[in-house]
């Protein structure tokens, strides 16, 4: 009697699925989704967003170009 519970708890363990392998499987996709997804999102804003506007450059250092530059400033 011992021994047919033996092999059953056996074949039930072979036939099925390694749950690591569903895990990793899970996983992996999710990971690849997100991935896809966030690619995807990039690209339409690349395509919708109007592009940055740049910062505006203070007097004080358009006068300090100026100089390295050798140019001299205006109102001097």
């Amino acid at each position: 009697m011992a021994e047919k519970a033996g092999n059953v708890m056996k074949d039930v363990e072979a036939k099925g699925f390694n749950p690591g392998l569903i895990v990793l499987l899970v996983v992996a996709s999710l990971m690849l989704v997100f991935l896809v997804g966030n690619y995807a999102l990039y690209m339409y804003a690349q395509k919708t967003l109007p592009p940055k506007k740049k910062k505006p450059v203070s007097k004080k250092k358009m006068k300090r170009e100026k100089l390295k530059q050798g140019v001299s400033a205006p109102g001097e």
